[in-house]
């Protein structure tokens, strides 16, 4: 199974719809665990099936932010850490 932390994801389904969130693991089901660090901490994420998101940058283009590097690394990761991380992603898609 292909390793899918430190993807940014926009969730298409749920009353999450349209929000912008960090993949911080997956399930032994392959569900993907999501984290924005405000809604959903790091220590609670929501569990979100593959289909029910929309990829926004993932390993081959990634977030070149160093929290979502210290993510991908296995290194604990603080919900400001991920909040800011999340906001700098926002601002480069408005540009």
């Amino acid at each position: 199974m292909c390793d899918r932390t430190g993807w940014i994801v926009r969730a298409c389904a749920g009353r999450d719809k349209d929000g912008i969130f960090c993949v911080v693991g997956t399930d032994q089901t392959g569900m993907l665990l999501l984290a924005d660090g405000k809604r959903r901490s790091a220590a609670r994420p929501k569990r979100k099936k593959l289909s029910h998101v929309e990829i926004l940058a993932g390993p081959p283009y990634g977030s070149g932010h160093p929290a979502i590097q210290k993510l991908t690394q296995g290194e604990a990761l603080t919900d400001k850490e991920l909040r800011r991380a999340l906001a700098a992603f926002r601002d480069q898609l408005e540009e």
